[in-house]
């Protein structure tokens, strides 16, 4: 990693120009709000603490929390002395014990409802063998886990020192909603964002859909990264209604597939605001995006320090901030630093569409159906509140479409199906029709703790 002449780290260059915000308003958590002076002071402190706790360089340090003021202080604090972060939310509760071990986990930090973190050393079984080799790097290291939705989680190892360097250009500074969770790539490059640009990190003390409103209109939030699946869970239930959100300038989507139905609905709900489709994974960092218009699922993605080509309709990336390595997986680079993302899209000139993830795509007899474009039109129809579409095997077809229904008001099942199908058949391909319209209670979620659908646990 080549730094600058003055031999000044990137995570060193963030940190001396936090310090210069002075009392700009830098995070706010519930009540609670700190300027810039105090969380450099919150930092300081943290290192302190660190010192006394033989938290060191190459220390790998688990911290269990979302997003707090104290929780922020203390990655900034490890990343300082050079220790090796692993975020952890109580999403993953059940499967804990074994990410820390996974990680090569020695001390963990479990901050409480008040913001307060209790410290706990841990003995290790072993250290991963990409962990000892990073450390000869003598950079601080990040380590996220993938969902492992199909199998066990992988744990992917970051290089800080490349993740920072793509905010050491200073840009715009907004309120930003910490909307994405702390263990999630996406919700730790935000965070990051955040601070390098001066701007305030609003935490969340409520993650329920009316929470995320109420803090959204209480703190004049301007910018809010989210997800497809939570914009149309903010429409269905009509929250806009009943809170002031005129503060929303910019909202940027990403992690799953967007319909252009719930564009269309976002336009309406938010027409000041711009809107911006964002692209990314945990093994290559968040690319810079730019979409052909705010009602366009087109667009450019790429950017400085990225590369990107499209091979047999899936899109590759090869990346300045790659991750260092799986700390349980085989490396999934070819040998010349290219990833396979997995997602199919279309192209048009220097714009793509994204299609659908390839793990995803439902093979109805050779054919490909991809579920985006058959919730779109489900969500077309009248009083749909939400939809979930999945493949289930077939002992002739392979696969079938299936769907998942929700509805705003209360219909006679047999009447719905009949419905729904007549409307899919005049929008689909025979072959895209699902075969079963499954109403579920308006209590159960189609998505999971993250906002995503979650498809994998119904096909």
């Amino acid at each position: 990693m080549d730094l600058q002449a003055t031999e000044i780290s990137f995570v060193e260059q963030i940190f001396k120009r936090m310090k210069k915000w002075g009392t700009r308003e830098a995070i706010r958590w519930g009540d609670v709000t700190l300027s810039y002076d105090q969380f450099v002071d919150a930092i300081t402190a943290w290192e302190q603490r660190l010192a006394r706790e033989g938290v060191s360089a190459g220390t790998v340090c688990a911290l269990y929390s979302d997003f707090t003021p104290q929780t922020c202080a203390c990655m900034f604090a490890l990343m300082n002395r050079g220790a090796v972060l692993v975020p952890l939310t109580k999403d993953v509760n059940t499967e804990m014990d074994h990410l820390m071990d996974l990680a090569g986990t020695e001390v963990l930090y479990r901050f409480d409802e008040n913001d307060n973190a209790s410290f706990e050393r841990r003995s290790p079984q072993a250290r991963p063998n990409l962990v000892a080799q990073f450390l000869e790097r003598r950079h601080s290291g990040l380590i996220v886990f993938t969902s492992g939705s199909t199998g066990t989680p992988k744990g992917i190892l970051h290089d800080c020192e490349a993740v920072m360097k793509k905010f050491v250009k200073v840009r715009s500074s907004w309120r930003t909603l910490l909307f994405l969770l702390l263990d999630h790539f996406g919700g730790i490059n935000t965070l990051f964002s955040v601070f390098a640009y001066g701007g305030t990190a609003i935490c969340l003390t409520d993650r329920s859909v009316d929470g995320v409103v109420k803090t959204i209109a209480k703190t004049k939030a301007d910018l809010i990264p989210t997800t497809p699946t939570f914009l149309n869970l903010l429409i269905a239930g009509g929250f806009y209604h009943h809170h002031d959100l005129s503060s929303v300038k910019f909202i940027t989507y990403g992690t799953e597939m967007m319909t252009p139905a719930t564009l269309q609905k976002v336009s309406e709900v938010f027409p000041h605001a711009s809107l911006k489709q964002t692209y990314g994974m945990s093994e290559l960092g968040v690319l810079q995006s730019k979409s052909q218009d705010k009602n366009s699922l087109w667009l450019k993605v790429g950017g400085e320090g990225f590369q990107t080509k499209i091979k047999d309709n899936i899109l590759w990336v090869k990346s300045e901030a790659n991750m260092v390595g799986y700390l349980n997986a085989p490396n999934p680079f070819d040998a010349e630093g290219w990833l396979c993302t997995g997602d199919e899209v279309e192209v048009e000139g220097d714009l793509i569409r994204f299609k659908g993830r390839k793990s995803e795509i439902i093979n109805v007899g050779g054919k490909k159906v991809f579920p985006a474009e058959v919730e779109d039109v489900i969500l077309s129809a009248e009083n749909i509140k939400d939809v979930t579409v999945f493949g289930v095997k077939h002992p002739l077809m392979g696969q079938v479409v299936n769907s998942k229904i929700t509805l705003r008001n209360p219909e006679d099942p047999q009447f719905l199906t009949e419905r729904l199908r007549k409307h899919c058949n005049e929008k689909l391909a025979k072959y895209k029709v699902p075969l079963r319209f499954i109403l579920v209670e308006p209590t159960e979620d189609h998505h999971n703790a993250r906002f995503k659908k979650d498809r994998m646990k119904n096909g």
